[in-house]
């Protein structure tokens, strides 16, 4: 837990929050269920996109109402997460001039829960207020949960590259994401189902028709209930993947929304792991290595993408325009 001080004083008082946990809301860093970039997310909240962003507090009041409090001090919210993150305990009571709105709900599941109060629950609403926010289903595919995939192969990096042999074939009895450990966070989304065996094949970035790498039958139906790597009309995902390409490429000749392209510290020093997003897309990638795609339309599959020829240029670009974290 983060920490359970109340911003306002009071237990049992509507009026108190204990501050359980936080995320930004900056162009550079935002919680990808909410958009595909920085000004669709602020807009879930119904907020302007602020240059400098904001930070997002989740806590229960005194009667254990969720609330997500949102305040214009983000360095505040930062330094806090930054100890939290560092095992370090950390006051976070942000002054009550910084708070720009109180939303019901958490938009994120938040794993843990202030002493001393009713459970968590939603808020009784007034005339006027805007409906709870809720974290999205795990049990349905969407853009929400295609972003949140899109996150656990940005987490867990390092186990879906060790299932691709450097050209592009599928290396055999590597690890799943479930695999690898990873610090928890309780602030962050439950783990969306992804497929194990998504179909490898080398895409020639722009080209034409794709060779098959590997021939494994995907898990998706039986992980999913969902039409296998061919989706649910029975076309070739990697149509899709090339849209995608086609769409970044895009990218690099008329800036999109900012937050739609970023790019963040990968494990080694000198590669950047980029993140980038665009309708009914996601994408994965280390800017000196390969990438990763996910669709909307191809349910829980992650789609490798061959570094080959051309996609260097391609993430190097990206790279190069991309938001970055302060």
């Amino acid at each position: 837990m983060a920490g359970t001080d109340p911003i306002a004083e009071g237990d049992g008082d509507a009026d108190a929050l204990f501050v359980l946990t936080a995320a930004l809301l900056t162009p550079a860093r935002f919680p990808s269920v909410l958009g595909d970039d920085y000004p669709a997310a602020c807009a879930a909240l119904g907020l302007g996109p602020r240059p400098d962003g904001y930070g997002l507090v989740f806590g229960q009041d005194g009667l254990g109402a969720r609330w997500t409090v949102v305040v214009d001090d983000v360095s505040l919210v930062a330094v806090a997460i930054s100890s939290w993150d560092c095992g370090m305990a950390y006051d976070l009571s942000p002054d009550e001039r910084s708070v720009v709105a109180g939303l019901p709900g958490w938009p994120l599941p938040v794993a843990t829960a202030a002493p001393g109060v009713p459970a968590p629950h939603d808020p009784e609403p007034e005339e006027g207020d805007p409906a709870p926010l809720a974290p999205p289903s795990g049990d349905v595919w969407g853009p929400a949960q295609r972003r949140l995939g899109a996150d656990q192969v940005a987490l867990h990096w390092t186990a879906w590259r060790s299932r691709i042999n450097d050209d592009g074939t599928y290396a055999e009895g590597s690890p799943t994401p479930e695999d690898e450990s990873a610090p928890e966070d309780e602030s962050a989304p439950e783990n969306v189902p992804l497929s194990e065996d998504a179909p490898v094949r080398e895409v020639a970035d722009g080209g034409g028709a794709p060779s098959t790498a590997s021939s494994k039958t995907s898990k998706t139906s039986k992980t999913s209930g969902a039409s296998g790597a061919s989706g649910a009309s029975g076309s070739d995902p990697y149509d899709g993947v090339r849209r995608v390409l086609d769409e970044l490429h895009a990218y690099l000749e008329e800036p999109p929304p900012v937050g739609r392209v970023r790019s963040a510290s990968g494990a080694e020093a000198d590669a950047r792991l980029l993140r980038a997003d665009g309708p009914g897309w996601s994408f994965v990638a280390k800017a000196d290595d390969m990438a990763f795609v996910l669709l909307d339309e191809v349910p829980r599959e992650v789609l490798p993408v061959a570094r080959g020829e051309r996609l260097p240029a391609l993430l190097k670009g990206l790279d190069a325009m991309a938001v970055r974290p302060a």
